[in-house]
């Protein structure tokens, strides 16, 4: 039996929230109906996804598989919706998504010569939205620094850069030449990948910014963002046992596509000379 793509959007809302009343409410439907339409989807599935008892909702074993599956499932369906609405509007797109501090240029102008018939957009993710960004279909592509959640993405490495650390410009450390891990172990780092639940999201590099510079914290930045990224009250000092950022290329892994392939190869073949 096929899968309902409905039905799998409604489960997905539950499992998110734990909560059939809130779900319908973010659903915009009556929670009567949601209730049907999970016990539709786990006879269709034959498998139970929720445990509901007086404690509240969780989730089964095979709805942890299913939520897992199931919002890559919704991503694609997403991405190619968005994909067909391009092009049913009008020439060909690439849109390549790139960090901060990583230069496509050059590439983008290799793949445009290439390809002329082609217009190509370059657009800024987050370290918090480089994958989603590609699995919704946003982006078609994009050159993401790691960590990165690999789920339902070919990933191409690319190249490696030093990282340095980003200091207020009176920070004691400020003028040294070059910095080793523990010179750097009675700091108070920014936790922006890990967040305490009082902790106010960083993403930007300019967010970064602000708060190393009123002193709250430090953190470790590639090379590439040092260079293109100044402010007069940040410096910034190699540290040379800190592991090296990887750039990677990535895309989604089900999608077949003669533009990424070729714009992979444009990648690859300029390496790290953007």
């Amino acid at each position: 039996m096929d899968l309902d793509l409905r039905k799998i959007r409604y489960f997905v809302a539950v499992a998110e929230l734990l909560h059939f009343g809130r779900a319908a409410e973010r659903l915009h439907i009556a929670q009567p109906v949601l209730s049907r339409q999970i016990r539709s989807l786990e006879k269709d599935l034959d498998a139970t996804l929720f445990e509901r008892d007086s404690h509240g909702v969780t989730l089964t074993a095979a709805g942890r598989q299913l939520l897992d599956d199931g919002q890559a499932l919704l991503a694609s369906a997403n991405a190619t919706r968005r994909r067909v609405h391009r092009s049913a509007r009008g020439p060909h797109r690439l849109v390549v998504g790139f960090r901060a501090g990583v230069v496509i240029t050059h590439t983008l102008r290799a793949f445009a010569a290439a390809h002329p018939d082609i217009e190509v957009k370059a657009r800024r993710v987050e370290w918090d939205d480089q994958e989603q960004l590609i699995l919704d279909g946003t982006v078609d592509l994009a050159y993401l620094r790691r960590p990165v959640r690999e789920q339902g993405l070919a990933l191409l490495p690319l190249f490696t850069e030093t990282r340095v650390a980003m200091l207020p410009a009176d920070h004691r450390l400020a003028g040294k030449q070059d910095l080793v891990l523990a010179d750097l172990e009675s700091e108070t780092w920014l936790r922006y990948n890990d967040p305490g639940p009082d902790d106010v999201p960083i993403r930007s590099i300019e967010e970064k910014f602000e708060v190393v510079a009123s002193g709250a914290g430090i953190t470790l930045v590639p090379a590439s963002v040092a260079e293109q990224y100044s402010r007069p009250d940040i410096t910034y000092v190699p540290v040379t046992d800190a592991a090296p950022d990887e750039v990677i290329l990535a895309w989604e892994a089900a999608r077949r596509s003669p533009l990424i392939t070729a714009f992979t190869r444009a990648a690859q073949g300029l390496g790290g000379q953007d």
